[in-house]
């Protein structure tokens, strides 16, 4: 890039980073109100940014968004300043968002919870931004918890601050610490639209009645965009969209000269090659709408239209004199699925699905697009491909938005991404933080050293609970999170980040239950499941539809079971008082959608319709199988 000689005083491009469920989008929310975005009336919706169902529904942020925000208050002194506010996701998984939403601005605002403190995806986003050298505000927010510990947090995140600028002393070359560590801290409420450079009592709300103080810290710290001075055009591709009008947008941030609508542009391609496009459409953000812009100069975050195959990490330049912006860079995907057509004997009975193997694989090439930090690679089937990414999550969710768009599936068991490095075998190693209650901490040490997690730290902040700090391979957590929650009684918290590579840590347990296998297609009756119930735990209810190999419960033993859950009563001429009284059936339980991914063992593979998630063996024939484990079983002898 070449070397910015001048700052566009009336701007500033800040990110919200923080760790999932720390307040992010809700202090968005609160800047949005505090600039006037929504007007003096109608009704406001909390978390505006969480666009997405899933979003909502999950209460997290999954894709890096952006808004903007035109201040004009006492810190700008009445002149206006557009604040390009990008809001990022919390979770490790969307990594690929975060480093994202960081290549578009000069600063971040990190958000630690006055009472949880900086956690795993806290030390993540923050690493990232002080490997970016971008200069940081810390802001305690939620300082009205009841639970809140302001001093220990600040203190925490001091250490956190000092402990990653040493370790990126060595790894960023011309890197000041110094600068990095000198952090300006802020008070603040999202939720009550509050903040202030003076500490409040554990438990109170910042002494402010308003955000004037953070946006303040904003204008202050958060450097002005800079810009070359001759005027090239140049910007950078950082996310993508679409518009049912204009169709494929491309985000881009300039980095120098103007870009106008209706102008012919260099598009230069991931892969080098020069080609020339018309800006049909250019719109820049105002609060949370995009409208039409004549005209866009450095510093700018806005959105094109006119290119349906533009790429993220694409330049758009001068033709006379191009110059590439360098490639955004994602961490390796650790965890895979195989993702297929729906290949079970229920397959395209529902209405209007879409079942075939071209419209799968255009669906997952159209994620693609949008998301930098996923992989779709061939397996040996032509009806199913491989897809790599960050974490089990994200995998999961993008199996649920293709669930809620029509498609019914066939995805295997979620693997990890392996490499050789001097010929051994290297598996995805986690850093993992849990906070659990004091009586659950011998339950979850044994759990984690089953997985082969290695204890690092342990603290008792005298509360009643405990933190403890593990190194485990990435294997170890897949179907970790049902277990956990089942031994802490749904009280425990545990999250992790990527840690690098580690060797192979050997054969690790999942699952110490086996399944309950359906040996014949029909239809579940309650007098089978009374029968059985004794057995295990079921996945079906009475009246549903099951074929041979679907897994219909967990066995209360080790092994895999084989059971006739359609069995019906003998009809006789005998009145009986008891015969259709069903009140000792136990309810079934419902898996969700990670859950079954999670209960899945290496044989089996989960069905997805838009209606239904069942669990299934791979073959689903019962000679067949048992063909294969006697020949597995020789092979081991």
């Amino acid at each position: 890039m070449t070397e910015h000689t001048s700052r566009r005083a009336d701007r500033r491009n800040v990110a919200i980073v923080a760790h999932v469920d720390h307040g992010k989008t809700t202090l968005v929310d609160a800047m949005l109100r505090h600039a006037g975005a929504f007007g003096d009336h109608g009704e406001v919706q909390d978390r505006v940014m969480d666009s997405g169902d899933l979003e909502r529904e999950k209460g997290i942020t999954i894709l890096a968004k952006n808004t903007s925000v035109s201040y004009s208050g006492p810190a700008a002194g009445g002149e206006r300043v557009v604040i390009n506010v990008i809001d990022t996701p919390g979770h490790a998984d969307f990594g690929g968002e975060v480093e994202r939403g960081l290549s578009m601005v000069d600063g971040v605002v990190l958000l630690v919870d006055a009472s949880e403190g900086p956690l795993p995806q806290t030390r993540f986003v923050l690493r990232k931004a002080l490997a970016a050298k971008k200069p940081v505000i810390l802001a305690i927010n939620k300082t009205d918890r009841p639970d809140a510990r302001i001093d220990a947090v600040v203190e925490e995140s001091q250490d956190l601050l000092l402990g990653l600028a040493s370790d990126l002393v060595d790894e960023v070359p011309d890197i000041d610490v110094d600068a990095l560590l000198d952090v300006p801290t802020v008070y603040t409420s999202g939720k009550a639209g509050r903040a202030s450079t003076h500490q409040p009592a554990d438990g109170e709300l910042p002494d402010n009645p308003d955000l004037e103080p953070l946006f303040a810290a904003i204008l202050e710290h958060i450097p002005a965009p800079a810009y070359n001075d001759d005027g090239v055009l140049q910007a950078h591709v950082t996310n993508l969209d679409a518009s049912p009008f204009l169709g494929r947008l491309a985000l881009l941030r300039i980095y120098g000269g103007t870009l106008h609508k209706g102008q012919q542009v260099a598009w230069i391609t991931g892969d080098g090659a020069l080609k020339t496009m018309k800006i049909t459409e250019l719109l820049e953000t105002q609060g949370l709408k995009r409208v039409p812009a004549e005209s866009a100069s450095a510093g700018d975050i806005v959105a094109i239209a006119g290119v349906s195959d533009i790429m993220i990490g694409d330049t758009i330049t001068d033709p006379d004199d191009p110059r590439p912006m360098p490639p955004i860079t994602i961490d390796d995907p650790a965890i895979s699925m195989t993702i297929g057509i729906n290949t079970s004997p229920l397959a395209g009975r529902e209405k209007g699905t879409k079942v075939t193997a071209r419209m799968v694989k255009d669906r997952l090439d159209a994620e693609l697009v949008g998301n930098v930090s996923l992989n779709v690679l061939p397996t040996e089937r032509p009806d199913s491909w491989e897809v790599q990414g960050r974490g089990e999550l994200a995998l999961a969710i993008l199996v649920e938005q293709m669930r809620r768009e029509g498609f019914e599936l066939t995805v295997g068991k979620p693997q990890v991404v392996t490499k050789t490095i001097d010929g051994v075998v290297h598996e995805p190693l986690e850093h993992m933080t849990i906070d659990v209650p004091e009586e659950h901490l011998g339950a979850i040490t044994q759990l984690m050293a089953a997985r082969k997690g290695t204890m690092e730290t342990m603290s008792n902040h005298g509360s009643g609970w405990v933190r403890m700090e593990f190194k485990v391979p990435a294997r170890g957590l897949i179907g970790f999170r049902t277990r956990f929650l089942t031994e802490t009684r749904g009280t425990g918290i545990a999250n992790s980040i990527s840690a690098g590579y580690t060797p192979w840590a050997g054969a690790i347990e999942f699952r110490t239950n086996g399944s309950l296998v359906a040996d014949r297609p029909g239809t579940v009756t309650p007098f089978a499941m009374i029968n059985l119930q004794e057995r295990g735990t079921f996945f079906v209810e009475p009246t549903s539809e099951v074929y041979e190999g679907q897994i219909v419960g967990e066995n209360s033993r080790a092994d895999d079971m084989d059971v006739n859950i359609t069995k019906e009563k003998k009809l006789t001429n005998m009145r009986s008082a008891t015969a259709d009284s069903f009140e000792n059936l136990t309810p079934p339980r419902r898996l969700t959608l990670e859950e079954s991914l999670e209960f899945a063992n290496d044989d089996e593979c989960v069905e997805v319709t838009p209606s239904a998630v069942r669990i299934r063996k791979v073959v689903l024939d019962q000679k067949e199988r048992h063909k294969l484990f006697n020949a597995r079983r020789r092979q081991n002898a």
